[in-house]
């Protein structure tokens, strides 16, 4: 429980809260996966960076595993010891990975963490296939565990995959909206889609591990709820990210989401602007012109600092959520170092 009037002490750096997570949660995660047909469980260790094609051990990265965090620290703000938030930190890794698996397939990405995604190198039926069974396994993970919190687990797992699936097929119609007049995207119409597509998974992570450690519903529900801000202020970073970003550190094309037709944040809250360099935005969107001048023209207009106020608002509601029922101080403090973290991604 928090102490009222206590002061917080500095929050651990992220890295070594992570990094907790993940080895904690690694063996069973490999264990799990281990569990379907052998040709898939080669295929979805090249995913999470385990092996090479064919099979060969790997010391490519794994991710940061922000997501299986989130659900270690979901069970650990309860109340509950680190091991309890362990099956929910496997399914919703396993899902994420999932949602990886098929998005590479739908977007066409032909690369991933600095080498060819699942479906570039086994083919795109395979890469399928592999995503399918993750799904499959993370369903299972929840519910092998003893009721009525087994239970409670895969109905917010699907409650979260709904949401999911939304916020994915939002951000694929956006692409065929226009840039303007009443039919374009609006920020509003951006913040539902980027909580459903990041956010669901987010806030389902925190919350799985507040399920599994016992908590009441209410409580659960708040750390979703925190998940889902953080999950929007996530997006927004990214967005900044696919703008301005280095790509040698961001490993994206540089103005890949304009060349594509995105409607990310900061495009967006520019065209909203009343300025002369919105005008001329949205005339060299429409008839799809440079996009390093496009760029230029979307920081001029005041995107990229719409962009840094709407992270701040998500990060506050999201803090907000967390003060707004009782956990355990320790675990609030990681789970700010990594809100910290997702916002600056400077690990």
């Amino acid at each position: 429980m928090r102490e009222p009037g206590s002061p917080l002490a500095a929050p651990p750096h992220a890295r070594e809260v992570l990094a907790r997570c993940r080895a904690l949660v690694r063996p069973a995660l490999r264990e799990t996966v281990g569990r379907t047909h052998p040709w898939v469980a080669e295929m979805a260790g090249y995913s999470f960076g385990w092996c090479a094609v064919g099979g060969a051990p790997s010391t490519g990265s794994d991710g940061k595993g922000l997501r299986q965090a989130l659900a270690v620290l979901g069970a650990e703000a309860v109340g509950a010891p680190a091991r309890a938030g362990v099956p929910a930190a496997v399914a919703v890794e396993l899902v994420h990975a999932f949602s990886l698996l098929h998005d590479d397939v739908m977007d066409g990405d032909p690369v991933r963490r600095g080498r060819a995604t699942v479906w570039k190198a086994y083919g795109t039926g395979a890469a399928v296939l592999t995503g399918d069974a993750l799904f499959a396994l993370a369903v299972e993970t929840l519910a092998r565990q003893p009721l009525p919190a087994g239970a409670e687990a895969v109905r917010t797992l699907s409650g979260a995959l709904g949401d999911l699936v939304r916020g994915q097929a939002d951000d694929l119609l956006f692409t065929d909206r226009p840039w303007t007049g009443p039919e374009r995207v609006r920020p509003q119409d951006y913040r539902t889609m980027a909580e459903g597509k990041t956010g669901a998974l987010l806030g389902c992570a925190a919350a799985l591990g507040a399920v599994l450690g016992g908590a009441p519903a209410a409580t659960a529900a708040a750390l979703d709820r925190a998940g889902r801000h953080l999950g929007i202020a996530f997006q927004v970073v990214d967005d900044v990210l696919g703008l301005w970003g280095d790509p040698s550190v961001t490993g994206k094309p540089v103005h890949g989401d304009l060349r594509e037709g995105k409607k990310t944040f900061p495009v967006l809250a520019a065209l909203g602007s009343p300025v002369p360099a919105a005008r001329r935005l949205a005339a060299l969107l429409e008839r799809g012109g440079d996009p390093g001048e496009a760029a230029a023209l979307v920081e001029a207009a005041g995107g990229r600092a719409a962009a840094r106020a709407e992270t701040g608002r998500q990060v506050a509601a999201a803090a907000a959520a967390l003060a707004a029922t009782p956990l355990a101080a320790g675990a609030v403090r990681e789970l700010r170092a990594l809100v910290d973290f997702a916002v600056r991604r400077d690990l």
